[in-house]
């Protein structure tokens, strides 16, 4: 086998075969598949599809392609992940929320992809916190905090860790197929028992419509189950980013807000869900409502903020953190408001206009090696349906430089629709799919 021949079938709409898909796998594991020919087999999978047997063994090749951890725990060893929104940063509440419910967590994610931000990025903005942990490393946080979240280390699905970082910027992410591999692989290297699959839809997410997310959802479903993990999705809501803050720092702060129960809102009713589900699933929770108000009391008598607070000690941020986080962010040195242009209530928001503003502020990467900058981004985004005034603000721009504030206050005024009827609203979780 080549990789030449493998991308060649794939353009030309042939089934590969696990064994070839297995090969390619691989071979993005210990380079003998060139970038090129990575970014073209992901261009060929993005137009073509692998077909559902074809997802499978892809998924399961690239799990496959390092290291799968294995676990002698007393309690259920759990996960979840996210598809990708803006203001997504359901899992800095969630891990240490389900540590407190009686899971360990060893939460593997990722980094920023297009418009959306990345779970490593958000974390990284606390200073001092490594998310770069090798396996000893993890295992010794998870038995210190019960949570870790870190990065894929070499060690685990390779392969994957070469594909993302390509897909990122070849206009590739969008992939079903991708997706879903990509997602369990490095999900069932951390030998999980029980997973929930929180996949947005609507402007801000990768998957716009309805149809897509159902799509993807069973996609995701279905191979977890397939790979012997039980595993629920929430198809959840993106036509507004979950949290009013965009950017690394600024979700770290609109995550504390809730984990120390100064704000509630759209961010800790997802959260709940999801935990809710992922508990239930996992006999923690008599059933989904039982397991989420679970997680609500969890995050009421602050048994959750405590164990994040010895999490990102254990990961080299500071020992303080929960009890004094505003003091140790990283903040901009330019905030400017965006105001209202005319009265009337906020319609609608193009979450991928806004997700793509706090990139171009410096709060994600245009190109692979692009640094972030993680105290830029947006603030206080008011919510769909709100009505305001004629010189209200919208959001506030938090940049680096005032030439960069100055071209964020167009492209947010341009992300927002006033108008005189107010908006029909769809729940937040919108749909449940089960194995």
């Amino acid at each position: 086998m080549d990789a030449r021949h493998i991308i060649t079938r794939l353009r030309d709409r042939a089934t590969l075969t696990r064994e070839e898909l297995g090969w390619f796998a691989q071979g993005l594991a210990d380079g003998a598949v060139s970038d090129a020919q990575a970014g073209a087999f992901a261009m060929a999978a993005l137009l073509n599809g692998l077909g559902d047997a074809g997802r499978v063994a892809l998924t399961l090749a690239m799990r496959d392609s390092g290291s799968v951890l294995q676990w002698d725990l007393d309690r259920p060893v759990l996960d979840k992940h996210s598809t990708g929104g803006v203001g997504d940063c359901v899992s800095l509440i969630l891990a240490p929320a389900l540590v407190a419910c009686g899971a360990y967590v060893p939460m593997i994610s990722g980094r920023g992809l297009g418009h959306t931000g990345g779970t490593l990025d958000k974390m990284e903005a606390i200073p001092g916190l490594r998310t770069d942990l090798d396996e000893g490393q993890l295992r010794a946080v998870v038995a210190q905090a019960g949570c870790t979240i870190v990065s894929a280390t070499a060690a685990i699905a390779p392969a994957d860790k070469r594909l993302y970082a390509i897909r990122d910027v070849t206009g590739t992410v969008e992939s079903l197929d991708l997706i879903t591999a990509s997602i369990l692989s490095k999900k069932l290297a951390a030998g999980l028992q029980g997973l929930v699959l929180d996949v947005k839809t609507g402007s801000g997410a990768f998957m716009t419509t309805p149809e897509q997310a159902q799509a993807l959802a069973c996609a995701l479903v279905d191979t977890a189950n397939a790979a012997g993990c039980p595993t629920t999705a929430l198809i959840t809501d993106m036509n507004q980013p979950l949290a009013p803050d965009l950017g690394n720092a600024l979700e770290v702060a609109a995550a504390m807000r809730v984990l120390t129960g100064q704000t509630g809102g759209r961010l800790l009713e997802v959260t709940a869900a999801l935990g809710g589900a992922v508990l239930a699933g996992a006999g923690l929770a008599e059933d989904t409502e039982t397991g989420a108000q679970t997680i609500r009391v969890s995050i009421a008598d602050g048994r959750a903020a405590e164990v994040f607070g010895r999490m990102v000690s254990a990961q080299g941020g500071p020992t303080r953190f929960v009890t004094d986080w505003a003091r140790f962010l990283p903040e901009a040195t330019v905030i400017r408001e965006v105001k209202a242009v005319q009265a009337g209530f906020v319609a609608a928001m193009d979450g991928h206009a806004l997700g793509l503003c706090v990139v171009a502020l410096g709060g994600g990467r245009q190109v692979e090696k692009d640094r972030i900058d993680p105290a830029v981004g947006l603030s206080d985004l008011v919510e769909l349906g709100t009505w305001v005034e004629a010189g209200q603000p919208l959001a506030r721009i938090h940049a680096a430089r005032p030439e960069a504030a100055q071209k964020a206050l167009a492209q947010v005024s341009d992300a927002i629709t006033i108008s005189d009827s107010a908006p029909d609203l769809p729940p937040l979780i919108r749909d449940r799919i089960t194995g």
